[in-house]
């Protein structure tokens, strides 16, 4: 098991414990990561009492008329945070993380495949973060969810944190 796989796997229960310390109720927006994050998430420990819904919005329409995502590039941090949002308010979350990107084989809106953005909003404030992941379409994929549950993770410790 590479390093990847052992985080997909474990940061799913060490975030359940977090966003449960921390109160949080979580939402997810996902177009690239084809909702292997909610999927990955109902494995922590309670989700049905801090895992409040996910959204795989793949259609830049849905991305628009669902999540309030402006017209414009999909492939591109301010879609991120817009799609964060857009889940936070859509699922009534105090935090949430979005995915977007190219995940290849070819580029695309004239991103290199491996260009990937994550998005979050927190408690109302967004943010996000662009990678450029190596590897075919399964390892970006793979990239980009452990990178996601890793923002998801590190937001919560960040919360817990402030209250300590």
């Amino acid at each position: 098991m590479d390093a990847v796989e052992k985080d997909l796997e474990e940061l799913p229960h060490r975030i359940a414990e977090e966003v449960e310390r921390a109160g949080l109720m979580v939402a997810l927006a996902e177009s690239l990561t084809c909702g292997n994050l909610t999927g990955a998430l109902g494995k922590g420990g309670n989700s049905g009492e801090w895992l409040s819904g996910g959204i795989v919005a793949y259609l830049t329409e849905i991305k628009q008329t669902v999540l309030g995502v402006s017209e414009g590039p999909v492939v591109s941090a301010r879609c991120a945070e817009e799609m964060a949002a857009g889940a936070a308010k859509l699922f009534n979350a105090d935090l949430a993380i979005s995915t977007t990107g190219a995940g290849g084989p070819g580029s695309l809106e004239g991103q290199p495949a491996g260009t990937v953005f994550i998005g979050w909003s927190l408690h109302g404030e967004t943010g996000s973060t662009g990678y450029s992941f190596d590897g075919d379409p399964a390892e970006v994929l793979e990239k980009t969810e452990a990178a996601a549950l890793q923002k998801l993770y590190d937001l919560a410790r960040k919360v817990t944190a402030s209250r300590d």
